[in-house]
């Protein structure tokens, strides 16, 4: 029995969960409204307070989608409430992320500026220059968001310079100077 799909889904007040036809489910709340079409063999049943994931069989496709799908949902109803964040932080001397308007300009060692657009529901925050902030109700459109523009510098392993997640450790590599005393007998 899977443990996560079992769980019932809370439905804070505010928030309404509504399953069309096909799966289609429409969560609306506060932060705006997401849907998502999920797998036709899960049942899906919507009471007063809670949200419940049923599945059909002990199959082991059925089992894998049981979690899978309670997890989409418990996302979907976070989303529209609290809503979800990444935050990168800009490593390397002369890196500065500014906004202008909806998009991002970034300064990162290129001999051009780097001009970002996030993709619709998704707003982006900078912080001092060095702090870029991404937010948004779609779990999923947060994360990639914050992986393209991450993917704009990669943190370089010698230096450290790069665009990272906010917390993320970086492992510095020892460079040529390692090397060379390690050659001589030293």
């Amino acid at each position: 029995m899977s443990r996560v799909g079992t769980m019932p889904i809370a439905i804070p007040t505010g928030v309404t969960v509504e399953v069309g036809e096909r799966n289609e489910v429409k969560v609306t709340g506060p932060n705006g409204e997401l849907s998502r079409r999920l797998h036709r063999a899960m049942s899906i049943e919507v009471g007063d307070e809670e949200v419940r994931v049923m599945r059909p069989s002990d199959a082991t496709e059925h089992r894998a989608l049981h979690g899978l799908t309670r997890s989409l949902l418990a996302n979907m109803v976070i989303g529209v409430t609290d809503g979800f964040e990444k935050r990168l932080e800009i490593h390397g001397v002369g890196y500065r992320a500014e906004m202008q308007g909806r998009s991002l300009m970034l300064r990162l060692g290129y001999s051009h500026l780097v001009s970002y657009e996030p993709t619709e529901g998704v707003e982006l925050a900078e912080e001092g220059g060095t702090l870029i902030i991404v937010r948004g109700a779609d779990k999923q459109a947060v994360g990639q968001v914050a992986a393209e523009i991450r993917a704009l510098r990669p943190v370089e392993p010698y230096k450290g310079k790069g665009i990272r997640y906010q917390g993320e450790e970086v492992r510095l590599k020892p460079g040529k100077a390692a090397k060379v005393g390690a050659d001589l007998g030293v």
